[in-house]
């Protein structure tokens, strides 16, 4: 699918947008500036009909001038409105005029830490918007913690392009920044805002294009794209009625050491429900009845020693190594014995682990680490991965091949050199649980197994396991399980 709500554009590109929107289509910059802030008051009125105290934060750039255009329709609109301004003025250009504007109709108040905030019904945030990759500091820092205080007592709170303090193309927050219940983003959607932190400090995310001519996209640069739940019907199509167990193959799960079949009986049942037509669990052998048992669909070998894997690679169609598999001796023999079997693989958990010890690269696997894997496997601490998701994905592809998916909020998803990046916008908190992963690597494998390329795979794996997780959290996000996910999937995965 592509669509410029799909594109997720970089600040600069963003920039380069709005720089031809200007000076090629002939639009003005304050037309642009009325527009945005129109919007969003639109939006707002929309989300908040009530609302009848109004209080703007403008900083010195042209997000500020977005601020000061939309404190002049809530005034118009019989709304009592506040101006706070924080850092320099604005000097020149569009975001001056901007000012000038609303000095004509109201006042307004330089912001200084320590000073009590105005009771209102809402609070807008045109700080920064995608001007600042750098933790906030000084007074605006200050405005922006008072502003999340007072969305702690109910005040709403709008943020005008990005929630500033929220870097634009990462999804980082370095320091203080705004905790929005509805984020209007401008021209394009950025890629910081569906991923990382992004996702907790958007609120709501609604897109305004400005009415740019689609021809001012032409030959930019598109930095990552939005999955879309309608691609399912392509990956995932009706069956032929003529399908067997054979022809829907035939997925091989090497994992379980002592104390962890749970995991690996998680990751054949997301398999199972998932599509795939056979299912095989290697584990360790004290295992196998109580597996057996738990799960008549899926056939359990007992695998001992590395030779016992063999018959079984040679017969499937598709290897997912890693859940339960431990950091014991058996689970390294099994890694060292199944990861250069020559089949598509699915790599996960303490498989990652054990690839981060010994690497290697494969344009055969999908590898899909958290960011506490993902750290270990390019050296990196956790807090690094998630500073820059991006670079952190582009970094795994490049140095293991195949594809990746970054897990977490906005899960990304790269399938090679070549390929786009891909931002999963759907999944819920409720997500965070043991046993998640395990369902994502059952369903990536049953998708490889049924004919999909390991990159269409991991897109199409991360979109169904998000969209499950949804549905399972229709009852509440809390108390969610995996297995919760497991009996959401059959709906999702025939579209």
């Amino acid at each position: 699918m592509d669509s410029i709500i799909s594109r997720l554009y970089s600040a600069v590109s963003t920039r380069e947008l709005d720089r031809r929107a200007i000076e090629v289509f002939g639009i003005a910059g304050h037309t642009l500036m009325q527009r945005a802030a129109e919007a969003a008051w639109t939006a707002a009125r929309w989300r908040w009909p009530n609302a009848r105290h109004v209080t703007v934060f403008c900083g010195p750039g042209n997000n500020g001038g977005d601020g000061y255009e939309l404190a002049c329709l809530a005034e118009a609109a019989g709304c009592t409105v506040r101006v706070h301004e924080c850092e320099d003025l604005p000097r020149r250009g569009d975001a001056l005029m901007a000012r000038n504007r609303w000095l004509a109709r109201g006042a307004v108040q330089r912001w200084s830490a320590g000073q009590a905030l105005d009771d209102a019904d809402l609070l807008v945030d045109a700080l920064f918007g995608i001007g600042l990759s750098r933790a906030p500091t000084g007074d605006a820092a200050a405005a922006i913690t008072a502003i999340n205080a007072a969305r702690t007592g109910g005040t709403a709170v709008l943020a005008l392009d990005v929630p500033s303090g929220l870097d634009a193309d990462t999804g980082a927050a370095p320091g203080a920044a705004i905790e929005a219940d509805l984020t209007v983003s401008f021209i394009a959607l950025k890629p910081g805002l569906c991923t990382g932190q992004g996702p907790a400090l958007t609120g709501a995310l609604e897109l305004a294009t400005l009415d740019l001519p689609a021809a001012a996209h032409d030959g930019l640069p598109v930095l990552a794209r939005l999955t879309d739940r309608s691609e399912l019907r392509g990956w995932l199509p009706k069956r032929p009625r003529t399908g067997h167990k054979g022809s829907h193959g035939h997925v091989l799960l090497v994992g379980g050491d002592h104390g962890m079949a749970g995991a690996i009986l998680l990751a054949a049942r997301a398999a199972l429900r998932a599509g795939a037509g056979l299912v095989t669990v290697a584990t360790r052998d004290r295992h196998a009845a109580a597996l057996t048992a738990a799960q008549p669909d899926v056939m359990v070998r007992s695998v001992e020693r590395p030779e016992d894997l063999q018959p079984l690679i040679a017969r499937a169609d598709v290897l997912a190594l890693g859940p339960g598999l431990g950091r014991e001796a058996w689970g390294q023999a099994m890694f060292d014995a199944a990861i250069d079997a020559a089949l598509p693989k699915v790599v996960d958990a303490d498989a990652l682990n054990a690839l981060a010890a010994a690497p290697r690269r494969d344009d055969r696997w999908l590898l899909t680490p958290h960011p506490g894997e993902a750290g270990r496997l390019l050296g990196l601490s956790t807090a690094e991965v998630q500073a820059d998701r991006l670079g952190a994905i582009g970094a795994l592809q490049a140095r293991y091949g195949g594809a990746v998916v970054l897990k977490g909020a906005g899960s990304l998803v790269l399938g090679g050199s070549a390929a786009e990046l891909r931002v999963c916008p759907y999944g819920n908190p409720g997500m965070g649980v043991g046993g998640m992963g395990d369902v994502l690597t059952g369903v990536a494998a049953a998708f490889i197994a049924q004919g999909l390329a390991i990159d269409a795979a991991a897109a199409a794996a991360v979109t169904a396991h998000a969209l499950a997780g949804d549905r399972a959290a229709e009852r509440g996000e809390r108390g969610l399980m995996a297995s919760d996910v497991i009996e959401a999937l059959q709906v999702v995965v025939n579209p």
